[in-house]
């Protein structure tokens, strides 16, 4: 009995164990979900810093789109967007902005997305350029087109050094057809990294009313890293109806398929 017992005793004692090791086990860490809705609205800043910022980025530009030349000429340029910006025919906004510490540790800093708006931009041209501008009060630390990616969804330090990445994304609307793209960027040392280019993250065709049309989008998950190591991103794609768009089901892992 004695023997029985202490059997019993040993197996309680490793099954706490085996539990214990589970329990200490991290759980899986969401960077940004893509199914769920998002706010939309203009920046909280005002003109007067409005004007700042464009100040300083721009050495000249137009307040209304009216003000554009309708006969100007980028002379034969094999990119009219950059000979709109050179002549000053652009029409420049903010479009988000986020305080951090971009270009190195433990600076307070404030990152401006602008839309560039040349005045010759289409939508082929994603209706124009888009730029981060990063300021230290009223130094301009950085200025550099972001592959017109016009929002920010998340700032994150995932490594741990002291310098936010953001997770920034773009968006276009082609016969009733929505996608949306997203990636997390750095700006160390003033310098745009794309850390990770995630592609479609988000699918909608309803409005195209095609057969099998759909709704797609990502959740982008941290994969587990060492101490100071920037960790992998995962992308679980899901699916819902275009009667039930709050009903997903699990559809693949890695870029969202087409």
């Amino acid at each position: 009995m004695k023997i029985i017992c202490f059997v019993l005793a040993i197996l309680v004692l490793i099954c706490a164990g085996v539990l214990g090791q589970k329990q200490t086990v991290p759980s899986k860490q969401v960077l940004f979900d893509f199914r769920n809705d998002r706010p939309v609205g203009p920046p909280k800043i005002g003109p007067a810093v409005e004007r700042q910022v464009l100040s300083k980025v721009f050495r000249k530009y137009l307040t209304d789109p009216n003000q554009c030349n309708s006969e100007f000429d980028p002379g034969g340029s094999d990119d009219p967007l950059k000979a709109a910006r050179n002549a000053g025919q652009i029409v420049p906004s903010i479009t988000d902005v986020m305080n951090g510490s971009f270009t190195a540790p433990g600076k307070a800093e404030t990152a401006y997305v602008i839309s560039v708006s040349e005045c010759n931009a289409s939508h082929a041209d994603n209706f124009g350029t888009k730029r981060v501008a990063i300021f230290s009060g009223p130094q301009l630390l950085a200025n550099v087109d972001v592959e017109f990616r016009s929002g920010i969804v998340r700032k994150s330090d995932l490594n741990g050094d002291g310098m936010d990445e953001l997770l920034m994304t773009t968006g276009d609307t082609n016969q009733g057809i929505t996608i949306e793209t997203a990636g997390l960027l750095d700006f160390r040392n003033s310098k745009l990294r794309v850390i990770e280019d995630l592609g479609t993250v988000f699918e909608d065709s309803c409005a195209s009313e095609l057969p099998g049309s759909s709704i797609k989008a990502s959740v982008i998950t941290i994969a587990p890293a060492a101490p100071g190591d920037m960790p992998k991103l995962r992308m679980e794609n899901y699916k819902a109806s275009c009667r039930n768009p709050q009903r997903w089901r699990f559809l693949s892992t890695g870029k969202m398929p087409e």
